[in-house]
């Protein structure tokens, strides 16, 4: 899962670097990651891989279309277009087809391809050691921002529950305070026991979210249009610089992409593909595409699309399962950032610091208490200053391109370009 790290089966956290970075433990063993039956590893993928790009519909096509104009039709065919092709080429395309070649004896992330260039130069490059900086900073950065806007767009939900959503309204930032609070707390006993749930939860969430898909797609089946890219090229060039704009919102929708590469040291390379290609792709354009559907047919229903698919007789039980969700995909985050820090650690990133194992019987299992405390304190302060997901969202948009575009700076350098065909070569078929 995110928490795992080089060394995972069982190195020490202060395992000494090899010359091309990671610790002794995972050089030797590194062709040992992502054992085990391809379903099991799949569904575990399921629940950590993809937790934070499965809650991007809970406010994706709703924060691009809040800040779209002219004509409603063309601007949720557009929004829809520029969403499907997003998820092919930044994810299926960039990801899956291309950079997870690229990997660092098994291992992904940004430290582990820093170090693959390094190897491949064959010497230190400022250059490439501050692209390393400047990827785990946007990571942490993540680990900051997805907890907070993924559970407070859960929580409001609660805005729209039958009956009685006017007078839980006031309570909302709280109870997602409360939540966020409790999720960073229980990091010191760990969640090893808790980890083998998460990959089931999350599978039922997709299901959930392509059975709302399928409800909603025959509101409107002509939103099927959407699904052509002309449709979102003639969005971006009729609307200009706006269209850049709502191409920030748009990425939202592949928020977390980069877990793909990051975890694929744990999960292996054929879970991964077999995931996102065979089961979380597909539900997450049915999802889509519902809702592009629905606001075709009910153009009010944008204020709170996710929310309005949801018929009332299901409520409670989705509203439940949205909000384990975003706790799962927050989770991820934060035990990725532990992670990230011992990786900093052994390679000299960053200063030796109090890192406990939580699990004597799985290895991976770490806690960072600074990281974890200031992660809790940016998060509560996040909530202070954007009080509504769709504040909370502007710096998201922002933020959710930045890690796959910083990947994508990797190979514009000549060096990284070296380690990278060295790796591809050695791993195409």
């Amino acid at each position: 899962m995110a928490g795992t790290v080089p060394g995972e089966n069982g190195a020490s956290p202060a395992a000494s670097p090899t010359p091309d970075g990671a610790s002794e433990h995972s050089t030797s063993h590194g062709s040992g990651h992502g054992r085990g039956p391809l379903l099991a590893l799949t569904v575990g993928a399921i629940g950590v891989v993809f937790g934070d790009i499965g809650t991007s519909p809970l406010y994706a096509m709703r924060e691009s279309l809040a800040r779209t104009s002219g004509a409603p039709e063309m601007a949720v065919l557009g929004v829809l277009s520029l969403i499907f092709w997003a998820l092919i080429l930044v994810v299926t395309v960039k990801y899956v087809i291309f950079l997870m070649r690229a990997d660092n004896k098994g291992e992904g992330g940004t430290l582990s391809l820093m170090s693959l260039a390094q190897r491949a130069l064959g010497r230190r490059s400022t250059l490439i050691f501050f692209l390393g900086l400047c990827g785990a900073a946007l990571f942490y950065a993540d680990g900051v921002l997805t907890p907070a806007v993924s559970v407070l767009s859960a929580v409001e939900g609660l805005r729209e529950a039958p009956g009685v959503g006017r007078i839980l309204t006031p309570f909302v930032l709280p109870i997602t305070a409360g939540i966020l609070i409790a999720l960073f707390m229980v990091q010191s006993r760990g969640t090893a026991g808790l980890a083998k749930a998460f990959g089931p939860i999350t599978a039922v969430w997709f299901l959930i979210l392509a059975g709302l898909g399928i409800m909603h797609i025959f509101d409107d089946v002509s939103i099927l249009r959407g699904i052509s890219p002309h449709y979102g090229i003639l969005f971006l060039i009729d609307n200009g610089f706006l269209g850049f704009i709502i191409l920030g919102s748009v990425f939202l929708a592949v928020t977390g992409a980069e877990a793909l590469y990051t975890d694929m040291g744990h999960f292996g390379k054929a879970p991964i593909r077999a995931g996102w290609l065979v089961f979380v792709l597909p539900c997450l354009m049915l999802n889509y595409l519902g809702q592009g559907a629905l606001a075709l047919s009910h153009p009010a229903a944008v204020e709170n699309l996710f929310w309005m698919m949801v018929p009332q007789a299901a409520y409670w039980p989705i509203l439940i399962m949205a909000t384990l969700a975003t706790i799962i995909a927050s989770q991820a985050v934060i035990t990725g950032a532990f992670s990230i820090t011992q990786q900093a650690v052994q390679l000299g990133l960053l200063p030796r610091m109090n890192i406990r194992r939580t699990s004597e019987t799985q290895a991976g299992q770490i806690f960072v208490p600074s990281v974890n405390m200031m992660m809790l304190a940016g998060v509560l302060l996040l909530l202070a200053m954007f009080p509504t997901s769709s504040q909370l969202a502007a710096p998201t948009a922002w933020r959710s391109p930045a890690p796959c575009s910083w990947t994508a700076c990797w190979p514009s350098s000549s060096c990284v370009t070296c380690g990278s065909a060295a790796c591809w070569s050695a791993s195409w078929p």
